[in-house]
């Protein structure tokens, strides 16, 4: 397996660093949060790049809301700055991974997205119904195709996936500590997160039980 090294210079470099807060700003241009953080463009990117020369960064904590869209979700936000730092990991990992993905899936991959799953959809649906030819409904005839089709969504899949697992797939191509070590604050600042709203919930179920007792 080919793996790589030398990449943490590469991350934080001005150049990616400029390249990643374009991307994060991509269609927020208005949203009050970008506008703040480029009031002072040059010194925000110059103070990321020192942190992380010196590695003295770490993400700020996760603003949780509900979003209903229609289906209702918690969504766990990072801070601007944090989701810069993100894009200039993403610059440089994802042609490294790229290469090793299925063809076939398509959610956030360029050149790729939901008009090319569906197009491979009905690919795959004419390969099985042979060009939609009629067809006995018949196991036992040689020309009878049976296909399956399965609907599925891992259910709050980041959160309830084994990071350490995800850690330690993750190392096995990418042999920089320092790349590495970035990528587990980020991780960790997550699992801080759960922790935070795993205390409030203990908490409020508690309060909500004394206060069912004192009634």
């Amino acid at each position: 397996m080919k793996t790589y090294k030398n990449l943490y210079q590469r991350i934080i470099s001005i150049d990616n660093l400029l390249l990643a807060w374009r991307k994060a700003r991509k269609r927020k241009t208005k949203k009050q949060y970008v506008l703040e953080f480029e009031k002072h463009i040059v010194k925000n990117i110059l103070d990321l790049y020192i942190e992380l020369k010196n590695e003295q960064y770490f993400p700020r904590p996760l603003k949780t809301f509900v979003l209903r869209d229609p289906k209702t979700r918690k969504i766990s936000k990072s801070d601007f700055r944090d989701r810069a730092i993100h894009h200039a990991i993403i610059n440089i990992l994802e042609p490294i991974y790229e290469k090793i993905f299925i063809y076939d899936s398509c959610a956030s991959r360029k050149g790729k997205g939901n008009l090319l799953a569906i197009n491979r959809f009905y690919k795959f649906l004419r390969k099985v119904s042979k060009n939609r030819k009629p067809i006995r409904n018949n196991f036992k005839d040689k020309n009878y195709i049976q296909g399956f089709c399965l609907k599925a969504d891992i259910k709050h899949y980041f959160q309830e996936i084994d990071h350490s697992i995800l850690l330690s797939l993750i190392s096995k191509k990418i042999r920089d500590e320092h790349a590495l070590d970035l990528i587990k604050k980020i991780v960790a600042n997550f699992e801080m997160q759960r922790e935070r709203e795993r205390h409030n919930s203990e908490r409020n179920a508690f309060r909500q039980f004394d206060l069912t007792i004192f009634c």
